[in-house]
């Protein structure tokens, strides 16, 4: 199946106090595995850059002044979305702003069915705790450590990672400790190392004494000795 990952960076909050998108990136999966098909784009706004939302992007309006306009790209976006599936991280944001852009080109919305929202997949999953892309980021050991700042495609690419561990696809970045704690008589789990492939071997448990005791070698000949013509009487030894 196919799917398409997407994170947005905007001027704002909402596109109701006219602030605009200003960047979008998207990430193809199909089978829950990325595919390497990107989409990415920025858009001049037409307005400034308030300083609250330069902070968290980077993104100038000096920067983006000779950016395409949004609809100069639409038909690419649209095209590279298709009918797929789409999951973002708090999902009803992005697509506020995406179907209002999509509007202001007489363009049709993008159907809500088509929502996959990994934040209320997190917080399903993992009640109470926090559920920011950082902090869900290192909950399931996934390296952002190029993240500096904000920026849809860098942040779609991490979120197609954290939307496969939500999801329980391929466990990315599941290692064992380097010496796991043990309880005693339990096997031991230890990595190895096989094709390039890592997995997991189970140690088999120390042997175990099972030898008779004396009593009941005392009790097993006290039974024996009750048996009426037993089929090994008279055999020779």
């Amino acid at each position: 199946m196919r799917e398409i990952v997407f994170d947005t960076e905007t001027t704002g909050l909402s596109p109701a106090d006219g602030h605009r998108l200003v960047e979008i990136g998207c990430v193809e999966l199909f089978n829950r595995v990325e595919t390497g098909r990107t989409f990415h784009a920025w858009f001049n706004p037409d307005r400034d850059m308030p300083t609250e939302a330069f902070e968290v992007h980077g993104l100038s309006a000096i920067f983006l002044s000779d950016k395409p306009r949004f609809h100069e790209m639409v038909s690419e976006l649209i095209e590279f979305l298709g009918d797929a599936p789409l999951v973002a991280h708090n999902a009803g944001f992005d697509m506020a702003f995406l179907d209002w852009e999509l509007k202001a080109c007489a363009r049709d919305p993008i159907c809500r069915t088509r929502m996959i929202d990994t934040l209320a997949l997190a917080r399903a999953k993992h009640p109470g705790a926090k559920h920011s892309l950082d902090a869900l980021c290192t909950r399931y050991g996934i390296d952002r450590s190029q993240r500096i700042k904000h920026g849809a495609l860098i942040d779609a690419q991490l979120l197609a990672q954290l939307y496969v561990e939500l999801t329980g696809g391929r466990q990315i970045g599941l290692m064992l400790a380097a010496e796991p704690i043990v309880a005693a008589g339990e096997p031991e789990l230890v990595p190895a190392n096989i094709n390039s492939e890592i997995i997991v071997a189970t140690m088999p448990r120390p042997p175990r004494p099972h030898g008779p005791s004396e009593a009941e070698l005392e009790r097993h000949a006290a039974f024996v000795a009750t048996l009426t013509n037993p089929l090994w009487a008279g055999t020779a030894a």
